[in-house]
């Protein structure tokens, strides 16, 4: 590794004590800024610093704005030069600040001046604007570097988390680049919040009646195994969460995700993340491996964060194999989509549709459907039963939110009654 890399690679680990420093001199107030803090002197302290065989801190920094200023710089303008540099070197950038607001869950970036922020009640438009279309495209490319991908003309796409020592939480990031992204370069922060809410909290926020707590409390109970369906942010981890914090405390929770989303509180809860591959290519670990290794583990309860690909048939397969009480989100736009859904993920891990419905018909046996509302709620819509129909699967409506008539209403309750669990209704 030449120097010069060394040091980019130490700046991507400047992080928190470093970071903290620089964002407190980011927070001097502009006033009128001199015109020699430009563009072409950053690029100047940029190339000075990617020279030196030393750890770059604040006081480096300042040192080597002054030393391409030619000393003529203010303490103001050098607080402005230091703010533009740390959007440059360090964390999210000029991005950073709205990722650590607790609300925000999506930052999408098309243009320099097009920043876009999702708090939860749709997209707004930030006030955040970059210098230009390079400034956006140096960002991207650094993120990706950070995640340990590559992101260039051969490679002009991305999706991976950011590390930890970034210092700003559980971040998706996508990015494409020109000539895939035709309008300049488009970048997307998902934030994952953990879900850390119980029962009676979202009971009390109406996410569902008191009722159907009492009725989800009898699913836990009873060892159902079952998935919580719904589209992107309508709460389906939220409510696994909560669910999954009031499972006896004796039994063991083993779960496996693609991100560290789900903490229960629960004393005997076992997280198993899985890896993407390196740059070369190698060395991941997938959601299908991790499944296989928690069976080893004497789970009482196994749990996927999210379904979505061939680990489906491992999971079905645990479920009909002594492993009760399971359950997993997916995304799905209703529960009558569920079992086509499987279907196409099982045929990704080669169990064809008749094998595919008779493990799903001794596997899984409810439903729940989030939904967002209108302002932006999250909200359970139903509870659903799946039952064979000839040699296939559907899905009965067991509760509706509407207060409309549900089929499967009685079929729920005994099933519930049949294994010692108490109701509301």
């Amino acid at each position: 590794m030449t120097t010069s890399e060394r040091v980019r690679s130490e700046r991507v680990r400047v992080g928190p004590a470093d970071g903290a420093e620089l964002t407190d001199v980011g927070s001097a107030p502009a006033g009128q800024v001199s015109d020699r803090v430009d563009a072409e002197l950053v690029d100047r302290v940029r190339r000075r610093l990617a020279e030196l065989d030393t750890m770059i801190t604040p006081a480096v920094v300042a040192e080597a704005i002054r030393r391409e200023a030619g000393g003529v710089l203010g303490d103001t303008e050098v607080l402005h030069a230091l703010r533009l540099l740390r959007d440059e070197l360090v964390g999210a950038g000029p991005l950073e600040g709205l990722l650590r607001q607790p609300d925000v869950t999506d930052i999408l970036v098309t243009g320099p001046g097009e920043v876009w922020v999702d708090r939860g009640g749709g997209l707004t438009r930030a006030s955040i604007r970059f210098a230009d279309e390079h400034a956006v495209r140096r960002l991207a490319h650094r993120l990706a570097a950070a995640a340990g991908r590559r992101l260039d003309d051969a490679q002009p796409f991305v999706d991976a988390w950011l590390p930890a020592c970034l210092g700003i939480g559980d971040v998706r990031l996508h990015a494409v680049i020109p000539p895939i992204s035709a309008g300049g370069t488009c970048l997307s922060l998902r934030v994952l919040r953990p879900a850390v809410h119980d029962l009676p909290t979202l009971t009390a926020m109406g996410t569902f009646s008191s009722e159907v707590e009492g009725l989800l409390r009898a699913l836990i109970a009873a060892r159902l195994a079952f998935v919580v369906v719904g589209g992107t942010g309508s709460g389906k981890s939220t409510l696994l969460g909560a669910l999954l914090g009031i499972v006896p405390a004796a039994e063991r929770v083993v779960c496996v995700e693609d991100a560290g989303e789900l903490r229960p509180d629960h004393p005997h809860f076992v997280s198993l993340l899985a890896r993407p591959p390196n740059v070369e290519g190698a060395g991941a670990v997938t959601l299908r491996d991790l499944v296989r290794q928690a069976l080893r583990m004497r789970p009482d309860r196994l749990v996927v964060g999210e379904v979505r690909g061939p680990e489906i048939c491992d999971l079905l397969a645990a479920f009909n194999t002594g492993h009760d009480g399971g359950s997993g989100t997916m995304h799905a736009n209703s529960p009558g989509e569920v079992p086509a859904r499987m279907e196409a993920l099982a045929a990704l891990g080669g169990l064809d549709r008749p094998a595919l419905h008779s493990q799903l018909a001794a596997a899984v046996q409810v439903v729940l459907h989030m939904a967002r509302g209108p302002a932006g709620s999250r909200r359970l819509e139903s509870i659903g039963l799946l039952r064979r129909d000839g040699d296939q699967i559907r899905v009965i409506d067991a509760w509706r939110r509407d207060g409309e008539p549900a089929p499967g209403h009685v079929a729920l309750r005994r099933l519930l009654h049949g294994r010692g669990a108490q109701t509301p209704w």
